[in-house]
């Protein structure tokens, strides 16, 4: 999935407009909506808009893609265990995140 579409899915998840991104980032909605059609951000205008989505930009070895992609799908411990937390042995980030 392109990152456009995951910005856009994302601002939708959290029942955001385009035009509700000025009040939390400061950016007016043609400027917003021109990052979500047109693509092709600068990195700190990225990262300001991810900020605005309650997100956080991840640079993922390609060697270990499949294992994140298989840990969203399937949910976090956290929340299938009401937010108790995890053991560090069942933590599938911690070889990642090292």
């Amino acid at each position: 999935m392109k990152l456009t579409a995951q910005i856009k899915q994302r601002r939708q998840a959290l029942g955001l407009q385009q035009k509700d991104m000025q009040l939390r980032i400061g950016m007016k909605q043609q400027q917003y909506q021109r990052i979500e059609t047109e693509g092709n951000p600068r990195l700190d205008t990225l990262e300001l808009v991810a900020e605005g989505l309650d997100a956080e930009l991840v640079l993922v070895p390609k060697d270990k893609l499949r294992a994140v992609r298989e840990f969203l799908r399937a949910g976090s411990p956290e929340d299938k265990a009401g937010n108790q937390g995890t053991r560090t042995d069942e933590d599938p980030w911690s070889d990642i995140l090292e």
